[in-house]
């Protein structure tokens, strides 16, 4: 492919990632598959690779996660909450498994079902939860404490915890509670990532879902 192709393409692939996230960060309402989404931010990664001087500090491969929305307080993250990085194939597992072990660590893998969801992190003083945030981009999130202080399964205090402690995980929703939610509100178009996504970035934790 030549520059000019790349560049044209490139600036396409922006513009549709770019509408994704913020159809998926700030409405929770995302257009594309998560595969869908996944194979166009491949693409753009790999024309970047390329031709990095396509690369633009703008660039939705150069950013993690969505801007705060400004309907809830702002949250400075400690430590930035990065995003996992994606693999799709045995070639891209043991090109990971070469850097890991070039790194000089020996490593142990656990593999497990994918569950997507909210990234969220919960923090804990003295045992008690005073804060859940979004992810947002990396370094700023929202406060959703109210809300995700209504989901039944989080706990609200922990024995034998440190003086602080913060847990970085993801909110979703089970199929079988997702289809309990739709007939209930008679819901139609929308997804369990899509729904848990919503309960935690309700205005108000007595808004009902």
């Amino acid at each position: 492919m030549e520059l000019e192709q790349a560049r044209k393409r490139a600036e396409e692939l922006r513009v549709i990632i770019e509408r994704n996230n913020r159809l998926y960060y700030d409405q929770d309402a995302p257009e594309l598959e998560d595969f869908e989404y996944d194979a166009l931010t491949r693409e753009l990664k790999a024309l970047e690779a390329e031709f990095p001087q396509l690369v633009t500090a703008n660039s939705p491969t150069q950013k993690v996660g969505g801007t705060p929305s400004g309907r809830f307080a702002k949250v400075t993250h400690a430590v930035k909450m990065e995003s996992l990085l994606d693999a799709f194939s045995f070639d891209e597992l043991r090109d990971f498994d070469r850097r890991v072990r070039e790194a000089g660590i020996e490593p142990e893998y656990v593999v497990e079902i994918k569950i997507d969801g909210l990234s969220c992190s919960l923090e804990y003083e003295n045992g008690v939860l005073v804060r859940a945030s979004t992810r947002g981009d990396g370094v700023v999130g929202e406060d959703v404490t109210a809300n995700v202080k209504a989901i039944k399964r989080i706990p609200k205090t922990l024995k034998n915890a440190p003086e602080y402690l913060e847990v970085r995980g993801e909110v979703y929703m089970p199929h079988d509670a997702f289809q309990h939610l739709c007939a209930e509100q008679e819901l139609q178009g929308a997804a369990p990532l899509q729904k848990s996504a919503q309960c935690c970035r309700r205005v108000s934790a007595s808004e009902g879902f």
